[in-house]
C-alpha cells in the first residue's frame, strides 16, 4: 500500500556522517507546518547521554554479505530486485534444511515452515521498507531506533551488532565451510559417505579460514570488496542447478520416500517450541531481508517501484528456497537430510555421484569464504567507525600508518568470530543464540514503525505498508523469543547477557559522546576532553541519573537532586546552536 502524500516536500537522503548534513528534526523546522498541521519533531529523539544521534550513526547492517550504497539515486526496478534477491540468498539454504526438519519431524511440517519463514521475512522487510523511507538516513535499524526512541536502545543495536551478531554471523559461516571442506576431503580420502568427521576438525578449519581473511585484509585494504557479485551468482546459479537436477531425479526416479503416501506428515511435531527453533533456521537462511529498505532510499522512484520491486524479489527468494528443499527431499530420505548440516553435498552424490559432491562442496565452500573475506572487511570497518564515534574505545579507530588498514578492528572481529567458533557449542546452537538477538532487535525496530504511527501520524511516507503486516510480525517474532525460554534457554540467556552488557558501555562513553557533540577530540589533545577515569566514571553516573529522572513521576525525579554535570546545560546550548546553524 503507497501513501498519497505529494502535498508534502520529499526529504533529501543524508549522509550519517558528515557535521554539515541536516538532522531529521532540522529538515521538519525548515518544511514547517503542514495543513495547518505542525511537524515539529516529537520527543521521539532525546539527547540521553549528551549527544545528537544521527551524527553517530553507522552504516549497520545484519547481514553478512553488504551491499554499499551509491551516493545518488539511480536504481531501478530491475536493479533493486537483484539487489534484495542477492542480500538474502546466502550459504544457509545448503545447511539449515537438516535442522529445520529435525526439529517439527517431518516432511511436511519443515515446507511448512520453509513456508512461513519466507513470509515472515516478507512482512518484515515490508515493514523496514517503510521506515527506511520515512526516515532517510543511512544505518538501518540503528537510524530508526535512534528516531522511535532514542540514543540507548540504538546504542545497544550498535553494541549488539558489533560483538554479537557480525561475529556470531561469521562463525555460523566459519562452521559451514569448515565441515563443508572435512567432509568433502574425508569421503574423497575414504571412498565413503559414511566415514565419521570429528566435529572438532570443522572448528579448527572454520578457525583457519578467519585467520586467513583476516590476514589477507590486514596486507590489503581492498582484499574483501571485489567478491560479492560473483559470489551472488554462484550462490543463485547453484540454487537453479539443485531445482534443476531435482525435476531431473523425480523423471527419472519418482518422488522417493519422502513424498510416499501417508509419510508427508508423519512424526510431526506438536511441541511449539520445536517449530520455534525450526523458525529459527529457515529465518536466518532468508537474513538480509532487513537491508531492503536502504534499495527504496537508492530508488528513482519508491513510491512505485518500491512494493514493485520488494514483492517480486520476495516472491523469486521464496520459490527458490522451496524449490531447493522439496528438490533435497526428492533425492534424499527424510533422516539424511535431518542429520546433515551439508544436505548440498549428500544431494549432489544423489543426483550424480561423487562428482556431484564434490561440485556442490566446492561451490559452498567458496561461497562461504568469499562471504567470510566480504564480511571481515565491512566488519572491521563497523568497529572503525564505531570507536572513531565514541560508541567503543578510541584504540580500534586506529589505521596502519602504511597501509591504512584498521589493524586493531580486524583483530578484535577475528577474535570475537574465534570465540563463537570454539566456545558457541556448534553451528545449531550458534543459529539460536544469532536468532535470539537479531530477533529482539528486528521486533524492537517494527514496534519502533507502530510507535511513530500513532506519535507522528503526519511524518512523511513514501511507501506505507498495511497496518496488519507490522502487527502481525510483531506478534510471531514475541513467539519466536518466547519458545527459546524452554526450547533453548541457555542459548536465550546467552544472548539476553550479551546484550545487557552494552548498557553500562553505553554510560562509560557518554563522556567522549559528548565531548564529540561539543567538537572536542582526544587526538587533538585538548585538556578539556581529558579527564581521566574518575571523570569518566561522574559522567556515567550524573547520565545513567538523569535517564532515571526522565523516567520516573516529576515529584519522585525532584527528590534524586541535581544530576547532570556542570556542563550539561551549557551543552545542551551549543547542540542546540549547531542543529540551528545548520537551517
Amino acid at each position: 500500500m503507497v501513501s498519497s502524500t505529494s502535498s508534502l516536500p520529499s526529504r533529501v537522503l543524508s549522509p550519517s556522517s558528515s557535521a554539515s548534513s541536516p538532522s531529521l528534526r532540522a529538515l521538519e523546522l525548515e518544511q514547517g507546518p503542514v495543513s495547518g498541521t505542525s511537524l515539529e519533531r516529537t520527543n521521539t529523539i532525546s539527547t540521553l547521554g549528551g549527544f545528537e544521534f544521527e551524527h553517530a550513526l553507522l552504516p549497520l547492517s545484519l547481514s553478512g554479505e553488504e551491499q554499499q550504497q551509491a551516493e545518488h539515486k539511480h536504481v531501478g526496478l530491475l536493479q533493486g530486485m537483484a539487489l534484495v534477491v542477492g542480500m538474502q540468498v546466502g550459504s544457509g539454504i545448503f545447511a539449515s534444511p537438516g535442522v529445520v526438519v529435525d526439529s517439527v519431524g517431518s516432511v511436511g511440517a519443515s515446507l511448512i515452515v520453509w513456508l512461513l519463514s519466507g513470509l515472515l521475512a516478507w512482512t518484515g522487510a515490508t515493514s523496514f521498507a517503510e521506515l527506511g523511507c520515512a526516515i532517510p538516513l543511512s544505518g538501518g535499524a540503528q537510524a530508526y531506533l535512534a528516531y522511535s526512541f532514542g540514543p540507548l536502545l540504538s546504542y545497544l543495536f550498535t553494541w549488539s551488532a558489533v560483538t554479537t551478531l557480525k561475529p556470531g554471523g561469521a562463525a555460523i559461516i566459519a562452521l559451514i565451510f569448515g565441515e563443508y571442506v572435512n567432509r568433502m576431503v574425508y569421503q574423497a580420502i575414504t571412498g565413503s559417505t559414511e566415514a565419521v568427521v570429528p566435529e572438532w576438525t570443522f572448528k579448527v578449519t572454520g578457525t583457519l579460514a578467519v585467520l586467513v581473511v583476516t590476514a589477507l585484509n590486514l596486507i590489503s585494504p581492498k582484499a574483501g570488496t571485489h567478491s560479492a557479485v560473483v559470489l551472488t551468482g554462484i550462490k543463485i546459479g547453484s540454487l537453479i542447478f539443485v531445482g534443476v537436477l531435482g525435476l531431473l531425479y523425480l523423471i527419472r526416479n519418482g518422488p522417493g520416500e519422502s513424498f510416499a503416501k501417508g509419510s508427508v506428515f508423519k512424526g510431526s511435531s506438536k511441541n511449539p517450541s520445536d517449530y520455534a527453533i525450526a523458525l529459527y533456521s529457515g529465518l536466518w537462511a532468508f537474513d538480509g531481508w532487513d537491508q531492503c529498505s536502504f534499495v527504496g532510499g537508492e530508488m528513482t522512484n519508491p513510491n512505485r517501484d518500491l512494493p514493485r520491486a520488494l514483492h517480486s524479489s520476495m516472491t523469486i527468494v521464496l520459490i527458490l528456497f522451496l524449490s531447493a528443499n522439496v528438490s533435497y527431499f526428492i533425492a534424499l530420505p527424510p533422516s539424511v537430510v535431518a542429520s546433515s548440516n551439508t544436505v548440498a553435498l549428500d544431494f549432489g552424490r544423489a543426483t550424480i555421484g561423487k562428482l556431484g559432491g564434490l561440485v556442490f562442496s566446492t561451490l559452498v565452500a567458496i561461497s562461504c569464504f568469499g562471504a567470510l573475506n566480504g564480511g571481515c572487511y565491512t566488519t572491521a570497518r563497523l568497529i572503525y567507525a564505531a570507536a572513531r564515534d565514541h560508541f567503543l574505545p578510541s584504540i580500534f579507530a586506529r589505521l596502519d600508518s602504511k597501509r591504512r588498514t584498521p589493524d586493531f578492528a580486524l583483530s578484535l572481529n577475528a577474535a570475537l568470530t574465534v570465540f563463537f567458533i570454539v566456545f558457541g557449542g556448534g553451528f545449531r546452537k550458534l543459529i539460536n543464540f544469532f536468532s535470539v538477538t537479531s530477533w529482539t532487535w528486528y521486533l524492537v525496530t517494527v514496534v519502533g514503525l507502530l510507535y511513530l504511527r500513532i506519535k507522528e501520524p503526519h511524518l512523511e511516507r513514501p511507501y506505507k505498508a498495511w497496518i496488519t503486516t507490522p502487527v502481525i510480525f510483531c506478534m510471531i517474532a514475541m513467539f519466536l523469543l518466547l519458545m527459546p525460554i524452554f526450547a533453548a534457554p541457555w542459548e536465550g540467556l546467552a544472548a539476553f547477557v550479551f546484550m545487557a552488557a552494552g548498557v553500562p558501555m553505553y554510560y562509560l562513553t557518554a563522556r567522549s559522546r559528548s565531548q564529540q557533540a561539543r567538537g572536542y577530540s582526544r587526538v587533538e589533545g585538548n585538556e578539556e576532553a581529558a579527564g581521566g577515569i574518575g571523570a569518566t566514571l561522574r559522567d556515567a553516573h550524573a547520565a545513567f541519573m538523569d535517564d532515571v529522572a526522565r523516567l520516573l513521576p516529576r515529584r519522585w525525579a525532584q527528590r534524586l537532586g541535581p544530576t547532570a554535570p556542570p556542563d550539561r546545560e551549557e551543552r545542551q546550548r551549543m547542540l542546540d546552536r549547531v542543529e540551528m546553524a545548520e537551517l
